[in-house]
């Protein structure tokens, strides 16, 4: 069993105790985002650093009709 720490730049988005530790270049999901291990940085025997580049996030978009806005 081994500790992964995610993180996404600077900020740790999550630890968890895996029985695999994940390999450069795997697809994965964290908090509902895709993304891909960017590096795995061995700290020390259990415990492992890995860099994750998510997809950026989706924003919401205008309105299709602007005619068809809620009326208040």
């Amino acid at each position: 069993m081994f500790v992964v720490h995610f993180y996404e730049q600077k900020n740790e988005m999550l630890n968890q105790l895996l029985k695999r530790v994940p390999e450069v270049g795997e697809d994965l999901r964290i908090k509902g985002r895709k993304g891909k291990v960017a590096s795995v940085v061995e700290v020390d025997e259990k415990t492992y650093h890995v860099q994750v580049a998510l997809e950026a996030k989706a924003k919401p978009g205008v309105a299709a009709d602007p005619g068809k806005k809620k009326k208040r």
